[in-house]
């Protein structure tokens, strides 16, 4: 397993820091255009936006743990998988940036109905963060199954296969369907959240697919690691309820995008360093 994370560590660290290298070339872009002040504005919004999402994505990349080890995916397999999801998620990620953009520019009262939808999941969230997900019963796998020609087993990375000159859908497909779904589900959450550090529309597209494009890499990280960070749902989930509060009470309280970054900096590092002191107590 040490060998094929080290791959995923690698490609974890390459999309960091090609997000990183972004973010300084757009402070510097804004720099030379139009002066420091916007440039720093700019990165800041950018670099908040990019954890946002990344943070945010924490959540769904459990879901998928939960989705693979059900239907008892092999690692080769949730490669491909995964691969086709990032592809549904940026063409998804675009449609909705662009509707919340739309509707906020129309109807500048939908922040507060974002920021009460993300406190109350928020809050949600951090009373069901230490409660196991399962598929088992799920209605949606059960409506699946009774509509869908679906083979007993798995046949390779193939989605679709013939028997007896009629088509099935492999299990593999049942995944790809939760994968994106999942995504579909979890988006809800860090769309309207984006929209309380930015309403620059390139702003938002670029952190939100400089995140996305390394979820694949991070998930396997993850999945290897996630019973030790025991904590980091609890700090996601206050995460979402801070962005809240904060698109709630914007309109009356100006909020630096400083102290916003700076926040999701330190809840991420509490929970992840509480996460670690609770594994060696153990």
């Amino acid at each position: 397993m040490e060998e094929k994370l080290r791959p995923m560590m690698i490609w974890t660290l390459l999309w960091l820091t090609s997000a990183i290298i972004f973010g300084v070339l757009l402070g510097i872009y804004f720099h030379h255009t139009q002066g420091p002040a916007v440039a720093t504005q700019k990165t800041l919004e950018y670099f908040s936006g990019y954890l946002l999402e990344e943070s945010l994505s924490v959540d769904n990349l459990f879901v998928f743990l939960v989705i693979f080890s059900h239907f008892k995916i092999s690692f080769a397999h949730q490669r491909r998988v995964l691969s086709y999801g990032i592809m549904g998620a940026v063409v998804l990620r675009f449609a909705m940036i662009a509707g919340g953009v739309w509707l906020i520019t129309h109807f500048h009262w939908m922040l507060h109905i974002f920021g009460i939808f993300l406190l109350l999941t928020g809050i949600k969230l951090f009373f069901v963060a230490d409660k196991k997900a399962s598929l088992k019963n799920n209605a949606l796998l059960e409506f699946l199954k009774k509509h869908l020609r679906v083979t007993q087993e798995l046949h390779g990375n193939r989605f679709f296969v013939k028997q007896n000159r009629k088509l099935f859908v492999t299990p593999l497909f049942l995944v790809l369907i939760f994968v994106e779904l999942s995504d579909i589900i979890f988006a809800m959450d860090s769309i309207p959240a984006i929209f309380a550090v930015t309403n620059d529309v390139f702003i938002i597209f670029t952190s939100n697919i400089f995140a996305i494009l390394g979820l694949r890499s991070l998930y396997f990280l993850l999945a290897h690691a996630a019973k030790r960070f025991y904590y980091l749902k609890y700090g996601v989930a206050l995460i979402i309820v801070l962005v809240g509060i904060k698109m709630l009470i914007g309109h009356w309280i100006h909020i630096p995008i400083s102290w916003t970054l700076a926040s999701i900096v330190i809840i991420l590092s509490t929970a992840i360093t509480l996460s670690v002191r609770k594994n060696h107590a153990y």
